[in-house]
């Protein structure tokens, strides 16, 4: 038997689809449409954190999206989630509470990073054509782009995102440090901070952006305070050079983390490293928390 949805348990399946999932999202307030564009589970980053178990031995061919199928598996998920819709008398949505059972965004996320996934334009373009085909149901259902930003310079991706600024498009771009040091560490990545912070700013520069910052206990330890001194500095570094950031996420590990070590910040911790953030900055800060142990 299917379980309800939950903000702790994320699975990237759903029924039979190959790359379409919703979610109950504690950032997103309610459910988010997931879009999986990496099912080979390819990313530019190796964080410390994340969920997604990455076997260093590759297929020959890994899988690959297929944009009729994504488009198919989009529409027949919205159409099940629309008002009167079959999904809400599903185990995984009919116990949810009222206030949770509506569609808050479609997802550009899963298992990788979806800038560097070739053909990126043409699956937005799809995934917006089929969303905008329910008006006006899903009006106020934003098109999220979750990033660890390492794709933003790309051609293609910087002209989608001008085509998404006009179809309630939205960029959640990671920061979680404020040193190449901790990027390394925490982000597990060589690809130069300097770039990813370079192409933060050029993205915020061009529309409202969103930033999401994950903090953990690593090997019994949180963030230090000069780690959380660098990384505010960082944020106002951004704002004083005129990106626009409309919201800072702070947020810890919910779900349980594919690596060991990795648990989550208490309440507490999350709750005054946001406090920081807003009185530091003048930013908007929210704060989500998450009970996994080491």
């Amino acid at each position: 038997m299917s379980q309800t949805l939950n903000e702790r348990d994320h699975p990237r399946t759903f029924r039979d689809n190959a790359c379409v999932y919703p979610v109950l999202s504690r950032r997103a307030g309610g459910i988010s449409v997931g879009v999986n564009l990496n099912p080979d589970k390819s990313c530019t980053f190796r964080c410390v954190y994340c969920q997604v178990v990455r076997d260093t031995k590759r297929p020959l061919q890994p899988p690959r999206v297929a944009l009729p199928g994504l488009s198919a598996e989009l529409r027949a998920v919205l159409e099940g989630l629309a008002p009167g819709g079959a999904l809400w008398q599903a185990a995984e949505f009919a116990a949810l509470p009222p206030e949770k059972k509506r569609v808050c965004d479609i997802a550009f996320s899963g298992d990788g990073e979806p800038t560097m996934v070739a053909g990126f334009a043409a699956f937005v373009e799809a995934c917006v054509a089929v969303k905008e085909s329910f008006r006006p149901v899903y009006a106020d259902a934003k098109v999220v782009l979750i990033t660890n930003a390492t794709g933003l310079d790309r051609p293609e991706v910087r002209h989608t995102l001008e085509w998404l600024d006009e179809h309630n498009g939205e960029v959640w771009a990671k920061l979680d440090v404020g040193t190449p040091e901790q990027f390394k560490r925490i982000n597990g990545t060589s690809f130069p901070f300097v770039q990813v912070l370079g192409n933060i700013w050029t993205c915020a520069r061009a529309r409202p952006t969103v930033i999401q910052s994950c903090f953990a206990r690593l090997n019994g330890a949180g963030p230090s305070e000069a780690e959380l001194t660098a990384y505010v500095a960082r944020l106002k570094e951004i704002v004083a050079q005129g990106g626009m950031l409309k919201l800072v996420q702070v947020y810890t590990v919910a779900r349980p983390p594919a690596g060991p070590g990795v648990a989550s910040l208490s309440d507490a911790e999350v709750d005054a490293i946001a406090a920081r953030v807003r009185t530091e900055t003048g930013l908007r800060a929210e704060a989500y928390h998450g009970q996994v142990s080491a």
